[in-house]
This record gives C-alpha cells, structure tokens and sequence, in this order.
C-alpha cells in the first residue's frame, strides 16, 4: 500500500546551516561586485541567518543572478584603468613563484604578472619592489606576506585597491603614506602582513604609467597667457627685422 499523503512544498521545509551559508556567500558575492550596497546586505545578512524554511531564504537572493550564471550579466564597475574585471581570476601570465628573496641582493616583481592568493616576500639585506598596478589576481582577496630584515620592500599599487596592512614592526615598520581612497566595487583587497626587524615595507598609491591625467582648463590658459607674454617680451620676433635677425638700433 503506497502512501498517497501530498508531500510538503518545499518552500515550508526546514533550512539547515549549510543553506544559510550558501545564501550568505551569493550575498558576499554581489556585495564585492557592486549589485548589493553596504546597507542591503547587512539587512539581507541579518535576515539570512535568522531564517527556519526555504520560504525566507528564497527573496533574499531572487534578484540575484545565479552563480556562474553568463545570461544575463549586469555591469560590474571597473577599476581605475577601467579592466578589474578581466583582471581577477583571468589566468593570466603566471608569475614565475609565489616567493621572492632578496638576501644583499634585490628582486622585483612589475609589468604585467599574476598575483597568486598568497604571496610571499624576504629581503635580508636587500631590497624588493612589487608593482601591483598592471598585474592580475589569481583571487580576489590575496596576501602579500613581506618579511624585512634589515632591508626593505615596496608595495605599489593602483588607487581604488582596497589595502588592508596587519604587519608588525620591531625597531621596523610597516609604512603605508597615501591614502588609496574608496575602494572600487568588483576591484581586488590587498592584505599586506608580515614583520619588520630593522627594516620597512612601504605601501604606495600610484596610478598606472599608462594612466595620464587629462591637463584641465585652467592649467591650459596659464600656458597659453605664458606662450603671449614670452611673445611679447623684447628680443622676440615681434621686433625682428624683415631678414630674421635682431632690429639693432645704433646709438647716435
């Protein structure tokens, strides 16, 4: 005898931890590429972890693509050379190790080269420059672990790059002057840790070489009133003779 008993929507069904976190991992993702805004998902996180059925989970992500749905893709805000998202998990060119030492020598890690998730940096009496302003990610979030004895690392990286720096200076420091500005939503987090001993790691912001800033209006009527009065000063072909020498008058 079979049991003829409707089964229970599956809207009414209990949700386990593992649902829940799937829902708050969609979430995390549309936060990082800008679909969500701060104050949305704090509510839709709240909500997410306090749910018991499918029925109050579902709203909290239909209007989200689903994950590596390709359909329908919304704009995702590009970084400030305007190609973060072709340049986080794209495989580009590999980078030849995720270690860089640097002992009474120097390494440098620039140009166009993939940042692995975790990347670690040694200079014992040396130096090391890593440009991070035209390279990929092999992640979104990647750790950049610099330990500087006596020596020193440089980190450049391109504004709107979220930098977070953990590392810990003794006699040393960890150095991080300009402020990178609001991160770029959908641009890659740089966590920067490690230790100091008689040494420094110095985080800089610096726009890519490629990235001129356009001259504004201003700066271009200063050097056109520059050009007019250098014309206009003596000596000049304002009081040159018709042969293209100087106009020289003899004194009586």
């Amino acid at each position: 005898m079979t049991d003829e008993r409707p089964q229970k929507p599956l809207p009414e069904l209990r949700a386990s931890d593992a649902d829940r976190e799937r829902v708050v991992e969609r979430l995390r993702d549309a936060v990082a590429e800008g679909r969500l805004d701060m104050e949305e998902f704090e509510e839709r996180l709240e909500a997410a972890y306090t749910s018991r059925t499918y029925a109050e989970l579902e709203p909290l992500t239909r209007d989200l693509p689903a994950p590596g749905s390709t359909a329908a893709p919304s704009p995702v805000q590009a970084g400030p050379d305007g190609s973060w998202p072709g340049r986080i998990g794209a495989g580009g060119p590999p980078a030849t190790s995720a270690t860089a030492v640097a002992v009474m020598s120097s390494f440098q890690r620039k140009g166009n080269w993939t940042v692995p998730a975790r990347f670690n940096a040694v200079a014992f009496w040396g130096s090391g420059e890593l440009d991070l302003r035209e390279a990929d990610f092999a992640e979104r979030e990647v750790v950049i672990n610099c330990v500087a004895i006596m020596g020193g690392i440089e980190i450049k990286v391109p504004p709107g790059v979220e930098v977070d720096v953990r590392g810990i200076g003794v006699m040393g420091a960890f150095d991080r002057r300009e402020d990178p500005g609001s991160p770029v939503p959908g641009g890659p987090r740089v966590i920067v840790t490690g230790l100091a001993f008689w040494g420094g790691v110095e985080v800089r912001v610096k726009p890519p070489k490629s990235a001129k800033p356009p001259k504004s209006q201003r700066a271009e009527e200063v050097e056109r009133s520059e050009r007019s009065d250098r014309a206009a000063e003596p000596g000049t072909s304002a009081e040159r003779s018709d042969g293209g020498g100087p106009n020289l008058r003899k004194e009586p």
